[in-house]
């Protein structure tokens, strides 16, 4: 009997570090053959084209495939599952392969859909990795004691501690086999020591957590876990358990903008990083063009925190614009919000 190919799937919210940390290990991939699912939250595949501008020997864009219809754990069937089985169709089939989730996904019903019949003999789940913005928690974000919150919606009516953000973060904590609590520089040890602790409470079972800066993680300690998680789902409780039908995502919208080119780059990001602050924004990701630079600008915002790189040369076959996706709850004002971007 053939040895079952490990998938290791890579969950966690929003502006994580989950596209990073793929990054790292595709730059550490020492010759073995990864395929790369990427599930896409919003109207351009932002993050399958990071991966797929790597420059990284073995990193062809046919081992990447960009899931972007929708929630995987919703559309398990119509994409996830026939994506798997072309991937083991082919010729030469990947050594591995890594899933990178959305940041609404929960864990668990990917997990379960590895019983498949169809794959359940040829693939296994070696592990699922939870990657953690460790400065968003370290803030109360998605770190939630029910006991807190229901004293503060004591005293703030206002209050929603019902947040399915919260239990989106919970799940996949939930679901973990180990913990990526990325941004570790941007933490004190007091913090770090904190943040541990509880997410220590939050897990049932004795997960490793293991921290990190720009996702550097040793591919040893991410890699053959060995988990067979989809043999192991009674140990993996999830707050949605109980649902029969699939859930819903219908506190989060996306839609992109265009921008003209900028002076700079830091120009560009003041100008977001305002916008972020006055509407709420969760999530702004895409790319742009700087005046008098030849290279494109990759941008990463999560709130009010922003990262640019510059990843590579504009090719010839392209226009040289800035779009980018804005993620938030519901309700956005998509008008309002991108004629801020658009002016100073």
């Amino acid at each position: 009997m053939m040895p079952r190919i490990p998938a290791t799937i890579i969950t966690g919210f929003l502006g994580a570090g989950k596209t990073t940390l793929l990054r790292h290990v595709l730059a550490h991939a020492g010759g073995r053959r990864f395929a790369v699912i990427v599930n896409e939250f919003g109207e351009l595949g932002i993050d399958g084209e990071t991966l797929k501008s790597c420059f990284i020997p073995g990193c062809e864009d046919t081992d990447i495939v960009e899931l972007a219809n929708g929630c995987l754990c919703c559309t398990v069937a119509d994409e996830f599952l026939p994506t798997i089985e072309a991937l083991l169709a082919r010729p030469n089939p990947p050594e591995h392969i890594l899933i990178e989730t959305s940041g609404l996904a929960l864990p668990k019903p990917l997990v379960k859909a590895f019983n498949w019949p169809g794959i359940r003999t040829r693939v296994t789940v070696d592990g699922v990795i939870a990657v953690v913005d460790g400065p968003a928690v370290a803030a109360g974000r998605f770190a939630d004691d029910p006991a807190a919150i229901a004293a503060q919606r004591e005293a703030d009516p206002s209050l929603d501690h019902d947040n399915p953000l919260a239990e989106v973060y919970e799940d996949q904590l939930l679901c973990a086999d180990l913990v990526v609590l990325n941004k570790a520089d941007l933490l004190s040890e007091a913090e770090i020591t904190r943040v541990s602790a509880e997410i220590a409470a939050e897990t049932p079972r004795a997960v490793k957590l293991i921290t990190a800066r720009d996702g550097r993680v040793d591919l040893a300690a991410l890699l053959g876990l060995e988990a067979a998680a989809e043999d192991d789902l009674a140990a993996r409780p999830s707050h949605h358990d109980a649902e029969d039908g699939a859930h819903e995502h219908d506190d989060f919208e996306s839609f992109s903008v265009d921008l003209k080119p900028m002076a700079s780059a830091e120009a560009l990001t003041a100008r977001l990083q305002r916008a972020a602050e006055r509407f709420d924004i969760l999530r702004i990701k895409g790319f742009a063009a700087i005046e008098g630079r030849d290279m494109r600008l990759a941008v990463q915002g999560v709130g009010s925190r922003f990262r640019t790189e510059f990843d590579r040369a504009w090719t010839d076959s392209e226009h040289r614009a800035t779009r980018l996706v804005v993620i938030g709850r519901t309700g956005l004002d998509r008008a309002a919000i991108s004629a801020a971007m658009q002016t100073e």
